[in-house]
C-alpha cells in the first residue's frame, strides 16, 4: 500500500473550500484514496461529508493512503497540494 503523511498546510485546515478542493483533486486522480488523521480512521478522500467529519485542522498530520496501481503519482500530487495549501492542483506536479 503506498502512502504519505503530510501535515496541512490550509491555515483553516480541510474545511470548507479547501475540502471542496480536495476532494475534486482526489475524485480526478481516478483511483480510490484514503484520508485519515494519523492514528485514526480512514475515510474516501473522495467523499466531502468524509473529508469534512475529520475535522482536521491547520498543521495536523494526514495520512493519504491507496492500493491502486499509479498510487504513488497520485498520492504524490494530493500531498503536494495538501501540504502547500494550494488553491489548486499544479498540472505539472
Amino acid at each position: 500500500m503506498a502512502e504519505r503523511r503530510v501535515n496541512v498546510g490550509w491555515a483553516e485546515g480541510l474545511h470548507a473550500r479547501p475540502a471542496s478542493i480536495f476532494v475534486r483533486a482526489a475524485t480526478a486522480a481516478g483511483i480510490p484514496v484514503t484520508i485519515c488523521k494519523a492514528g485514526g480512521t480512514p475515510v474516501n478522500a473522495a467523499s466531502m461529508l468524509g473529508v469534512l467529519g475529520l475535522g482536521a485542522q491547520g498543521g495536523e498530520e494526514i495520512v493519504l493512503a491507496s492500493e491502486a496501481e499509479g498510487a504513488d503519482a497520485a498520492l504524490d500530487r494530493l500531498a503536494k497540494l495538501v501540504a502547500e495549501g494550494l488553491e489548486e492542483l499544479p498540472e505539472t506536479v
